[in-house]
């Protein structure tokens, strides 16, 4: 009963995907609009440990503020709704290659074929050889290998959505660029610290923490080399 209502409820999902795709067939799949992030379903404000707040000091007669790279203004974000441009530069390669080998022989060979110089049965001969004998041997042999290359360059604006109490900056970001049929999609979230956005109100993506980083599209392309609903539903179904 479970396994059938979970089929039915997965064919009602793909029914549904399947009349918004007959909707669109023959146009260009739409763009998202632009959104408030903190309105979205399910949206959480961040919510990190943090250390006890401190007063702020400041030196009297003194027009330089502590921290400011602008005399007269930081131009970098540090308030909520302020923008900076995340520099994408991922260049990843692992390459990881493990065996391991074991092997275990035991023989065992007991028995009583006479007995006090007389024949077990009767006044026959002796029994031929032992009368129990046990051989066994094991053996193993994994190996494993793990060759992993990952290259995206590319910047994207973010949107400072939080403002933490120890001044740290919650951003998120997305870029959509759609080419002929397909719409690629980058999305960049996480935290920041004031101190590592540069002059230019640049920062790096390895200096963002809690890092969320995806890249995708959706469209005729990625339509072809996803599996159909059927095969979908069947490979979580099916037990072998």
């Amino acid at each position: 009963m479970l396994i059938s209502n979970a089929v039915g409820l997965s064919l009602l999902a793909a029914n549904c995907a399947a009349v918004n795709r007959l909707s669109t067939v023959g146009e260009k799949p739409p763009l998202s609009s632009i959104e408030n992030p903190t309105t979205q379903p399910g949206y959480q404000p961040v919510q990190m440990p943090m250390p006890p707040p401190q007063h702020a000091s400041y030196n009297p007669n003194s027009l330089w503020r502590t921290g400011s790279r602008a005399f007269f203004k930081d131009q970098r974000a540090a308030q909520v709704g302020d923008i900076l441009t995340i520099n994408v530069r991922i260049t990843d390669r692992a390459n990881f290659a493990n065996e391991s080998k074991r092997s275990r022989s035991s023989k065992e060979n007991s028995g009583i074929s006479n007995l006090f110089g007389s024949s077990l049965i009767g006044g026959q001969a002796p029994l031929p050889g032992r009368l129990l004998t046990a051989d066994a041997a094991g053996s193993s042999d994994g190996k494993g290998s793990v060759v992993r290359r990952e290259a995206l360059q590319t910047n994207v604006a973010a949107v400072v959505t939080q403002l933490l109490p120890n001044g740290n900056l919650v951003i998120e970001g997305k870029q959509e660029m759609r080419v002929n049929n397909e719409v690629r999609e980058l999305i960049v979230a996480g935290i920041v610290r004031p101190e590592d956005i540069q002059s230019d109100n640049t920062i790096e993506w390895s200096k963002i923490a809690e890092a969320r980083i995806s890249y995708g599209g959706r469209g005729q392309i990625t339509d072809v080399q996803q599996p159909r609903y059927g095969q979908q539903v069947l490979d979580v179904l099916l037990p072998f």
